[in-house]
């Protein structure tokens, strides 16, 4: 019942949104629960529902060196977005540490503290190995 009543006003909204941009962190389950203590389910049926019902999207992937650029992940995330119907652009956006000064500054820990920003070339790489 919760479900439905949700896709009710999800689609009244969707009426009314000339675009959907989603974020896939990882495409791996485990790996997406270890990074953000949640499960990718809910954005992977989101994605999977607009494309079916016509949703205009950009997908976005953030590339974590060391986290979210292995090549069976990346390659399974561009077998994934091939698949959908409705996607008008993908992008990968590379990791940066702009937020880092901030948690200094609030006396919280930084997640990624110690992680570098990619390279071009590692932005190149991700991008031919999803093949988009």
């Amino acid at each position: 019942k919760d479900d439905k009543v949700f896709l009710e006003k999800f689609d009244r909204l969707k009426e009314v949104t000339d675009l959907f941009i989603l974020d896939i962190k990882e495409m791996d389950t485990e790996k997406h629960i270890k990074l953000t203590g949640m499960s990718n389910a809910p954005v992977i049926a989101m994605a999977k529902y607009l494309s079916e019902h016509g949703g205009k999207m950009w997908i976005r992937h953030v590339l974590v060196p060391g986290i979210t650029d292995s090549e069976e992940d990346l390659a399974t995330l561009g077998a994934f977005v091939k698949t959908l119907k409705t996607v008008e652009r993908f992008e990968i956006l590379p990791y940066h540490t702009l937020a880092l000064h901030k948690y200094e500054k609030l006396g919280i820990d930084y997640p990624l503290k110690g992680v570098r920003e990619p390279s071009k070339e590692e932005v190149e790489r991700a991008k031919r190995l999803t093949g988009i």
